[in-house]
């Protein structure tokens, strides 16, 4: 079933929307609710944990039920909430459509005077062969898992970082679609953000488990890379070098 939201204060302007609309099994739950919003929004994502859900002008809570005509509302709290965050951060695999400006509304802070952005789309030649469309795969817990270390360890190398933003699309994809993105803020242009989003996307090629398959009138190729992780690589090398 097709459940519209109403957004307010902080969630509205994040996604410069006052409606949203997700797909949710027709058993789902208010838990169910968010996990869509997080995945079709990924610029919601950091306000998710916090934000206070609403089913027909009553407070609403994980484990509730959703029917069909339900008037819902996502907010951050009346009162006593706290500030916006002043280091954000996202991490999203999504199917839908990766929207740039929501991005980088998300990682900008009071503080925040530049923003640098890096996308991928996907070409439409590949060396001497046609591509039609490219179809992505991921591990998904595992490469969120990752995604969050990429951003660990961009924290670590370039303190002065306000937000970053990492989202990868998963699925079929038309040449000309953007694929990933890295979005990477701060006070100002040369306290890292553009080392900081190259190393985002280098850093994803390595360890994330992502994949990509070439379909094209050659036929179907998966193109794997040659990166083969170290026990660097891992999370508990990063938090210990992190001590």
């Amino acid at each position: 079933m097709e459940i519209q939201i109403r957004l307010f204060a902080t969630l509205k302007d994040r996604i410069g929307r006052e409606v949203i609309s997700v797909h949710v099994p027709d058993s789902a739950s208010v838990a169910d609710l968010l996990r869509a919003v997080a995945e079709a929004y990924p610029a919601l994502q950091p306000y998710l944990s916090s934000a206070v859900v609403a089913v027909n002008h009553e407070f609403a809570f994980p484990e509730d039920g959703l029917r069909p005509g339900d008037e819902v509302a996502l907010f951050p709290p009346v009162s006593g909430g706290g500030e916006t965050p002043s280091r954000p951060e996202i991490v999203a695999l999504t199917t839908e459509p990766i929207d740039l400006n929501a991005l980088v509304r998300a990682v900008a802070t009071p503080r925040t005077g530049a923003v640098a952005l890096f996308t991928g789309v996907v070409r439409g030649e590949e060396g001497d062969r046609q591509v039609e469309f490219l179809e992505y795969e991921a591990y998904l817990p595992m490469a969120e898992a990752k995604m969050r270390q990429v951003l660990a360890e961009i924290r670590e190398r370039w303190p002065l970082v306000h937000g970053i933003a990492m989202v990868q699309r998963v699925g079929r994809m038309a040449v000309g679609e953007i694929t990933v993105a890295v979005v990477v803020s701060s006070g100002h242009r040369h306290e890292g953000i553009f080392e900081a989003a190259r190393y985002g996307i280098d850093r994803l090629k390595e360890i994330v488990p992502i994949w990509k398959k070439e379909v094209g009138p050659h036929g179907e190729v998966w193109i794997e890379g040659h990166y083969h992780p170290s026990p660097a690589d891992t999370l508990r090398s990063s938090a210990s070098s992190a001590e």
